[in-house]
């Protein structure tokens, strides 16, 4: 076996109109409304090279935090959110703005030498990383530079 491409992340979130407003109105992903819907609260999103990329389902208010610190599970996962750093400056604003509207946040920054990233939280405390490859893509010709030093980012 041989895995061909990440296909699709499933989170779950306490209020799927606030989540649904933030990777949908902030993020810029583009809901997948099929008619009737899964039969419970739940919608997923796509960027168009498949046909989801992200599922969200409402467990409620009541559902465990995500611990702090460190833990074993998922730390982020990764968006590219284009080709220059104009583009990551949007994405910043975005979130900074209506983002923070829906109680995300920005948690970092950081120019990895291949990436230049952003790090915020979605409402729910999930970590992202929003991300564009810095140009001309460096990993192509050093796929060790993704474990070049990470400086801080400057956009």
């Amino acid at each position: 076996m041989e895995v061909k491409e990440l296909g699709h992340l499933v989170l779950y979130v306490r209020d799927l109109d606030r989540s649904r407003r933030f990777y949908g109105d902030v993020l810029g992903w583009k809901e997948i409304a099929p008619e009737g819907g899964p039969g419970f609260p739940a919608t997923a999103f796509s960027s168009g090279r498949t046909h989801h990329e992200l599922l969200l389902i409402e467990v409620g208010p009541d559902a465990a935090p995500i611990p702090s610190g460190r833990h074993v599970g998922l730390y982020h996962f990764g968006l590219k959110v284009g080709t220059t750093d104009d583009e990551l400056r949007e994405a910043r604003d975005a979130v900074a703005g209506r983002g923070a509207e829906l109680g995300a946040r920005i948690v970092g920054a950081s120019d990895h030498t291949v990436t230049h990233s952003l790090y915020v939280q979605d409402p729910d405390g999930n970590e992202i990383e929003l991300y564009i490859d810095v140009q001309p893509e460096v990993w192509r010709k050093d796929p060790a530079a993704v474990f070049a030093p990470i400086k801080p980012l400057r956009i």
